[in-house]
Protein backbone atom coordinates (compact mmCIF):
# COMPACT_ATOMS: atom_id res chain seq x y z
CA UNK A 1 0.00 0.00 0.00
CA UNK A 2 1.54 3.28 -1.12
CA UNK A 3 1.55 6.45 0.95
CA UNK A 4 1.14 8.34 -2.32
CA UNK A 5 -2.32 6.80 -2.87
CA UNK A 6 -3.43 7.76 0.65
CA UNK A 7 -2.23 11.35 0.21
CA UNK A 8 -3.84 11.60 -3.23
CA UNK A 9 -7.22 10.43 -1.91
CA UNK A 10 -6.94 12.96 0.90
CA UNK A 11 -5.92 15.75 -1.48
CA UNK A 12 -8.65 15.05 -4.04
CA UNK A 13 -11.41 15.05 -1.43
CA UNK A 14 -10.02 18.15 0.30
CA UNK A 15 -9.74 20.13 -2.92
CA UNK A 16 -13.18 18.98 -4.07
CA UNK A 17 -14.62 20.60 -0.94
CA UNK A 18 -12.51 23.73 -1.29
CA UNK A 19 -13.48 24.21 -4.95
CA UNK A 20 -17.17 23.41 -4.48
CA UNK A 21 -17.68 25.54 -1.38
CA UNK A 22 -17.60 28.96 -3.09
CA UNK A 23 -20.31 27.77 -5.50
CA UNK A 24 -22.40 25.69 -3.09
CA UNK A 25 -22.70 28.22 -0.27
CA UNK A 26 -24.13 31.06 -2.45
CA UNK A 27 -26.50 28.54 -4.05
CA UNK A 28 -27.78 27.46 -0.63
CA UNK A 29 -28.27 31.14 0.27
CA UNK A 30 -30.08 31.82 -3.00
CA UNK A 31 -32.50 28.96 -2.36
CA UNK A 32 -32.86 30.17 1.25
CA UNK A 33 -31.71 26.89 2.77
CA UNK A 34 -31.01 28.63 6.07
CA UNK A 35 -30.59 27.09 9.52
CA UNK A 36 -33.29 27.60 12.14
CA UNK A 37 -31.88 28.09 15.63
CA UNK A 38 -33.68 26.68 18.67
CA UNK A 39 -34.86 29.45 20.97
CA UNK A 40 -34.00 27.53 24.17
CA UNK A 41 -30.34 27.16 23.20
CA UNK A 42 -27.40 29.42 24.11
CA UNK A 43 -28.37 33.01 23.32
CA UNK A 44 -25.29 33.71 21.21
CA UNK A 45 -26.40 31.01 18.77
CA UNK A 46 -29.28 33.22 17.64
CA UNK A 47 -26.88 35.19 15.45
CA UNK A 48 -26.39 32.01 13.39
CA UNK A 49 -30.01 32.16 12.26
CA UNK A 50 -30.18 31.84 8.49
CA UNK A 51 -26.66 30.45 8.00
CA UNK A 52 -26.84 28.11 4.98
CA UNK A 53 -27.30 24.47 5.91
CA UNK A 54 -27.43 21.15 4.03
CA UNK A 55 -23.77 21.78 3.21
CA UNK A 56 -23.11 18.11 3.92
CA UNK A 57 -24.13 17.43 0.32
CA UNK A 58 -20.54 18.34 -0.50
CA UNK A 59 -19.46 15.05 1.11
CA UNK A 60 -21.37 13.16 -1.58
CA UNK A 61 -18.93 14.50 -4.17
CA UNK A 62 -15.71 14.74 -2.18
CA UNK A 63 -15.94 11.22 -0.75
CA UNK A 64 -16.94 9.68 -4.05
CA UNK A 65 -14.24 11.40 -6.11
CA UNK A 66 -11.51 10.95 -3.51
CA UNK A 67 -12.28 7.25 -3.24
CA UNK A 68 -13.12 6.21 -6.80
CA UNK A 69 -10.19 8.00 -8.47
CA UNK A 70 -7.71 6.07 -6.34
CA UNK A 71 -9.33 2.82 -5.19
CA UNK A 72 -11.50 2.42 -8.31
CA UNK A 73 -14.87 0.70 -8.13
CA UNK A 74 -13.97 -2.30 -5.99
CA UNK A 75 -16.82 -4.11 -4.28
CA UNK A 76 -15.78 -2.89 -0.82
CA UNK A 77 -15.49 0.67 -2.12
CA UNK A 78 -18.98 0.57 -3.61
CA UNK A 79 -20.47 -0.79 -0.38
CA UNK A 80 -18.78 1.90 1.73
CA UNK A 81 -19.94 4.67 -0.60
CA UNK A 82 -23.49 3.38 -1.04
CA UNK A 83 -24.04 2.98 2.70
CA UNK A 84 -22.60 6.43 3.41
CA UNK A 85 -24.56 8.13 0.62
CA UNK A 86 -27.70 6.23 1.59
CA UNK A 87 -27.58 7.60 5.12
CA UNK A 88 -26.71 11.02 3.72
CA UNK A 89 -29.77 10.86 1.47
CA UNK A 90 -32.00 10.21 4.46
CA UNK A 91 -30.49 13.29 6.11
CA UNK A 92 -30.96 15.30 2.91
CA UNK A 93 -34.67 14.42 2.74
CA UNK A 94 -35.03 15.30 6.42
CA UNK A 95 -33.31 18.66 5.92
CA UNK A 96 -35.33 19.39 2.77
CA UNK A 97 -38.64 18.78 4.53
CA UNK A 98 -37.62 20.93 7.52
CA UNK A 99 -36.21 23.84 5.54
CA UNK A 100 -38.00 23.94 2.21
CA UNK A 101 -41.39 22.57 3.22
CA UNK A 102 -41.24 24.33 6.61
CA UNK A 103 -42.12 21.22 8.61
CA UNK A 104 -40.09 21.69 11.79
CA UNK A 105 -39.91 18.00 12.67
CA UNK A 106 -38.71 17.04 9.21
CA UNK A 107 -38.96 13.43 8.11
CA UNK A 108 -41.24 11.41 10.38
CA UNK A 109 -39.25 9.47 12.95
CA UNK A 110 -40.70 6.14 11.81
CA UNK A 111 -39.75 6.86 8.19
CA UNK A 112 -36.23 7.92 9.17
CA UNK A 113 -35.71 4.80 11.30
CA UNK A 114 -37.19 2.61 8.55
CA UNK A 115 -34.70 3.97 6.03
CA UNK A 116 -31.80 3.44 8.42
CA UNK A 117 -33.09 -0.04 9.25
CA UNK A 118 -33.21 -1.10 5.59
CA UNK A 119 -29.69 0.21 4.90
CA UNK A 120 -28.28 -1.47 8.00
CA UNK A 121 -29.83 -4.84 7.15
CA UNK A 122 -28.47 -4.63 3.60
CA UNK A 123 -25.00 -3.76 4.93
CA UNK A 124 -25.04 -6.67 7.39
CA UNK A 125 -26.16 -9.14 4.72
CA UNK A 126 -23.60 -7.94 2.16
CA UNK A 127 -20.55 -7.84 4.45
CA UNK A 128 -21.27 -11.25 5.96
CA UNK A 129 -22.07 -13.00 2.69
CA UNK A 130 -20.00 -11.25 0.05
CA UNK A 131 -17.10 -9.54 1.84
CA UNK A 132 -16.20 -12.49 4.04
CA UNK A 133 -16.82 -10.48 7.19
CA UNK A 134 -18.52 -13.33 9.02
CA UNK A 135 -20.62 -12.78 12.14
CA UNK A 136 -17.91 -12.74 14.79
CA UNK A 137 -17.14 -9.87 17.17
CA UNK A 138 -13.61 -9.35 18.45
CA UNK A 139 -13.46 -8.61 22.19
CA UNK A 140 -11.08 -5.75 23.08
CA UNK A 141 -8.11 -6.72 25.31
CA UNK A 142 -8.97 -10.44 25.21
CA UNK A 143 -8.24 -11.04 21.54
CA UNK A 144 -10.96 -13.67 21.45
CA UNK A 145 -14.16 -13.47 19.46
CA UNK A 146 -17.76 -14.50 19.84
CA UNK A 147 -19.92 -15.63 16.94
CA UNK A 148 -23.29 -13.90 17.01
CA UNK A 149 -24.71 -15.91 14.16
CA UNK A 150 -28.12 -14.60 13.12
CA UNK A 151 -27.98 -12.05 15.98
CA UNK A 152 -25.25 -10.18 14.11
CA UNK A 153 -27.87 -8.50 11.89
CA UNK A 154 -29.78 -6.84 14.78
CA UNK A 155 -26.41 -5.94 16.29
CA UNK A 156 -25.43 -4.11 13.09
CA UNK A 157 -28.79 -2.35 13.03
CA UNK A 158 -28.32 -1.14 16.61
CA UNK A 159 -24.72 -0.12 16.04
CA UNK A 160 -25.26 1.69 12.72
CA UNK A 161 -28.33 3.61 13.84
CA UNK A 162 -26.67 4.42 17.17
CA UNK A 163 -23.49 5.68 15.52
CA UNK A 164 -25.21 7.88 12.95
CA UNK A 165 -27.47 9.46 15.52
CA UNK A 166 -24.55 9.97 17.91
CA UNK A 167 -22.70 11.92 15.22
CA UNK A 168 -25.90 13.85 14.58
CA UNK A 169 -26.12 14.82 18.26
CA UNK A 170 -22.48 15.91 18.22
CA UNK A 171 -23.12 18.30 15.33
CA UNK A 172 -24.09 21.32 17.41
CA UNK A 173 -21.18 23.77 17.22
CA UNK A 174 -19.12 25.21 14.39
CA UNK A 175 -16.60 22.61 13.29
CA UNK A 176 -17.34 20.17 16.11
CA UNK A 177 -18.64 17.10 14.28
CA UNK A 178 -16.37 17.53 11.24
CA UNK A 179 -13.27 17.93 13.43
CA UNK A 180 -14.03 14.94 15.64
CA UNK A 181 -14.85 12.76 12.63
CA UNK A 182 -11.58 13.82 11.01
CA UNK A 183 -9.66 12.29 13.93
CA UNK A 184 -11.77 9.12 13.95
CA UNK A 185 -11.34 8.73 10.18
CA UNK A 186 -7.59 9.20 10.57
CA UNK A 187 -7.66 6.31 13.03
CA UNK A 188 -9.35 4.17 10.39
CA UNK A 189 -6.67 5.11 7.85
CA UNK A 190 -4.13 3.54 10.22
CA UNK A 191 -6.36 0.52 10.89
CA UNK A 192 -6.84 0.02 7.17
CA UNK A 193 -3.08 0.03 6.65
CA UNK A 194 -2.55 -2.42 9.53
CA UNK A 195 -5.18 -4.80 8.18
CA UNK A 196 -3.97 -4.34 4.59
CA UNK A 197 -7.46 -3.28 3.49
CA UNK A 198 -6.75 -1.02 0.53
CA UNK A 199 -10.32 0.17 -0.13
CA UNK A 200 -10.90 0.93 3.57
CA UNK A 201 -7.67 2.91 3.77
CA UNK A 202 -8.42 5.01 0.69
CA UNK A 203 -12.04 5.62 1.71
CA UNK A 204 -10.89 6.66 5.20
CA UNK A 205 -8.30 9.02 3.69
CA UNK A 206 -11.02 10.55 1.51
CA UNK A 207 -13.15 10.95 4.63
CA UNK A 208 -10.29 12.76 6.39
CA UNK A 209 -9.89 15.05 3.38
CA UNK A 210 -13.64 15.71 3.18
CA UNK A 211 -13.77 16.77 6.83
CA UNK A 212 -10.65 18.89 6.42
CA UNK A 213 -11.98 20.68 3.35
CA UNK A 214 -15.40 21.21 4.91
CA UNK A 215 -13.84 22.69 8.04
CA UNK A 216 -12.46 25.56 5.94
CA UNK A 217 -16.06 26.78 5.63
CA UNK A 218 -17.46 25.33 8.85
CA UNK A 219 -14.97 26.50 11.45
CA UNK A 220 -16.18 29.37 13.68
CA UNK A 221 -17.76 31.58 12.48
CA UNK A 222 -19.30 28.99 10.19
CA UNK A 223 -20.26 30.03 6.68
CA UNK A 224 -22.21 26.80 6.19
CA UNK A 225 -23.59 23.96 8.33
CA UNK A 226 -23.58 20.31 7.27
CA UNK A 227 -27.14 19.64 8.47
CA UNK A 228 -28.50 16.12 8.88
CA UNK A 229 -27.33 15.59 5.30
CA UNK A 230 -23.74 15.70 6.49
CA UNK A 231 -23.98 14.29 10.00
CA UNK A 232 -25.87 11.16 8.92
CA UNK A 233 -23.45 10.64 6.03
CA UNK A 234 -20.46 10.91 8.37
CA UNK A 235 -22.09 8.61 10.90
CA UNK A 236 -22.89 6.08 8.20
CA UNK A 237 -19.29 6.17 6.96
CA UNK A 238 -17.84 5.56 10.43
CA UNK A 239 -20.30 2.73 11.16
CA UNK A 240 -19.51 1.01 7.86
CA UNK A 241 -15.77 1.30 8.49
CA UNK A 242 -16.13 -0.25 11.94
CA UNK A 243 -18.14 -3.17 10.58
CA UNK A 244 -15.84 -3.96 7.65
CA UNK A 245 -12.69 -3.72 9.82
CA UNK A 246 -14.23 -5.88 12.60
CA UNK A 247 -13.76 -3.05 15.09
CA UNK A 248 -17.37 -2.64 16.19
CA UNK A 249 -16.49 -3.01 19.87
CA UNK A 250 -13.48 -0.70 19.52
CA UNK A 251 -15.61 2.11 18.03
CA UNK A 252 -16.98 3.29 21.40
CA UNK A 253 -13.35 4.03 22.31
CA UNK A 254 -12.22 5.44 18.95
CA UNK A 255 -15.37 7.56 18.86
CA UNK A 256 -15.46 8.22 22.59
CA UNK A 257 -16.70 11.80 22.21
CA UNK A 258 -19.73 10.58 20.27
CA UNK A 259 -20.51 8.23 23.16
CA UNK A 260 -20.11 10.94 25.81
CA UNK A 261 -22.36 13.33 23.89
CA UNK A 262 -25.04 10.67 23.52
CA UNK A 263 -24.83 9.59 27.15
CA UNK A 264 -25.23 13.20 28.27
CA UNK A 265 -28.57 13.37 26.44
CA UNK A 266 -29.73 10.03 27.83
CA UNK A 267 -28.72 10.97 31.39
CA UNK A 268 -30.42 14.36 31.08
CA UNK A 269 -33.70 12.86 29.87
CA UNK A 270 -33.79 10.07 32.46
CA UNK A 271 -32.88 12.42 35.32
CA UNK A 272 -35.53 14.96 34.36
CA UNK A 273 -38.23 12.32 33.95
CA UNK A 274 -37.45 10.60 37.26
CA UNK A 275 -36.55 13.56 39.48
CA UNK A 276 -37.60 16.68 37.59
CA UNK A 277 -34.00 17.89 37.80
CA UNK A 278 -31.36 18.30 35.10
CA UNK A 279 -27.83 16.99 35.55
CA UNK A 280 -26.42 19.33 32.90
CA UNK A 281 -27.25 22.95 32.19
CA UNK A 282 -28.14 21.76 28.71
CA UNK A 283 -27.51 18.67 26.63
CA UNK A 284 -25.74 17.49 24.53
CA UNK A 285 -22.67 18.07 26.66
CA UNK A 286 -21.05 20.71 24.44
CA UNK A 287 -23.91 23.10 25.25
CA UNK A 288 -23.36 22.54 28.98
CA UNK A 289 -19.85 23.95 28.72
CA UNK A 290 -21.09 26.86 26.61
CA UNK A 291 -23.58 27.79 29.33
CA UNK A 292 -20.73 27.44 31.85
CA UNK A 293 -19.14 30.41 30.08
CA UNK A 294 -16.73 28.68 27.71
CA UNK A 295 -16.34 30.26 24.29
CA UNK A 296 -17.55 28.17 21.37
CA UNK A 297 -13.98 27.90 20.07
CA UNK A 298 -12.72 26.63 23.44
CA UNK A 299 -15.41 23.94 23.59
CA UNK A 300 -14.70 22.80 20.04
CA UNK A 301 -10.90 22.68 20.36
CA UNK A 302 -11.15 20.91 23.74
CA UNK A 303 -13.49 18.29 22.31
CA UNK A 304 -11.16 17.86 19.32
CA UNK A 305 -8.24 17.16 21.63
CA UNK A 306 -10.29 14.70 23.67
CA UNK A 307 -11.32 13.00 20.42
CA UNK A 308 -7.66 12.69 19.40
CA UNK A 309 -6.83 11.10 22.77
CA UNK A 310 -9.68 8.60 22.37
CA UNK A 311 -8.45 7.65 18.89
CA UNK A 312 -4.90 7.07 20.15
CA UNK A 313 -6.28 5.05 23.07
CA UNK A 314 -8.47 2.99 20.74
CA UNK A 315 -5.53 2.25 18.43
CA UNK A 316 -3.38 1.22 21.39
CA UNK A 317 -6.08 -1.14 22.67
CA UNK A 318 -6.54 -2.55 19.16
CA UNK A 319 -2.81 -3.21 18.80
CA UNK A 320 -2.68 -4.80 22.27
CA UNK A 321 -5.66 -7.00 21.44
CA UNK A 322 -4.13 -8.27 18.22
Amino acid sequence: MHLKDILLALAISTWTCLLMGPFLIPALKRFKFGQSIRSDGPERHLQKQGTPTMGGVIFFFSLTLGTIFIAKASFATIILLLFTLGYGLIGFIDDFIKIVQRRSLGLKARDKILGQLILSVLLAVVVTNYLGRGTELVIPFLGTSIDLGWAYIPFVIFMAIGTTNAVNLTDGLDGLAAGITLFVALGYVLLGVQQNLYSVTIFSAALVGSCLGFLFFNIHPARVFMGDTGSLALGGAIAALAIITRTELFLPILGGVYVIETLSVIIQVISFQLTGKRVFLMSPLHHHFELKGWSEQKVVFTFWMVAAVFVVLGLMIHNYTF
